[in-house]
């Protein structure tokens, strides 16, 4: 019975990293058709959404089947839970990884900023990172690791206020459009958020660990102090 309980476990955390990965490349492939205005791939995201979706309902049933019919030990447990709530903020990423490519069907081609638009790419690809290393850290079970990723959103944020900062002087010598200048904003905003989830699935990585609930987003540590 218990053979059967850990191969059925160890389908759930493949599932699970399947979920991640394809995450990953929708944020990829958003914030790519963002700044190239590829209408036909921000439609590919938008339409990938549902399996992203799907795949979260699959991870949550099985969880909670799991834990019904095997009646998990604590450590098997922890590990049942992580998944069913890591999961849960992977659909969230993924939902903002539609909305950033809603953006280049709601804006199209305009005149661009292509130092704006380097920045956003730069800051998607230190989050597709952040993610990634926080899937290995999972996968491996390794809390010191998964700490130093979610250290990363400091670096995150500093990007998003740099952005923030570049595209009001940008608005204001007329190099951008206020239109235009309002979707890179939202764009930066929505990866912004990103880390935030990545910061929360490194949360769980850690109870998954530990069984200690940790609070491991340093920028609202240090607000609160």
């Amino acid at each position: 019975m218990h053979e059967l309980f850990s191969d059925e476990l160890k389908k759930l955390n493949g599932r699970f990293m399947e979920m991640g990965i394809n995450v990953s490349e929708q944020i990829y492939h958003a914030t790519q058709a963002f700044t190239k205005y590829d209408l036909k791939l921000s439609q590919e995201v938008i339409d990938e959404d549902s399996r992203i979706n799907d795949e979260e309902i699959y991870l949550e049933k099985e969880a909670l089947k799991l834990i019904a019919l095997q009646q998990p030990v604590a450590t098997d447990f922890r590990e049942i839970i992580s998944v069913l709530k890591a999961s849960s903020d992977l659909e969230r990423i993924g939902d903002h990884a539609v909305n950033i490519a809603k953006e280049a069907l709601n804006t199209g081609e305009q005149k661009n900023d292509a130092q704006i638009e380097r920045k956003i790419q730069s800051m998607a690809d230190d989050i597709r990172k952040m993610l990634e290393l926080t899937l290995d850290a999972y996968v491996v079970d390794d809390d010191q690791m998964v700490r130093k990723a979610a250290e990363k959103d400091l670096e995150i944020d500093s990007q998003y206020s740099s952005v923030r900062g570049m595209l009001t002087k940008s608005i204001e010598k007329h190099q951008t459009t206020a239109e235009r200048g309002s979707s890179y904003l939202m764009v930066v905003r929505l990866l912004e958020r990103i880390g935030d989830h990545i910061v929360n699935l490194a949360e769980w990585v850690v109870y998954n660990k530990s069984g200690k609930i940790v609070e491991l987003n340093l920028g609202k540590i240090r607000h609160q102090q």
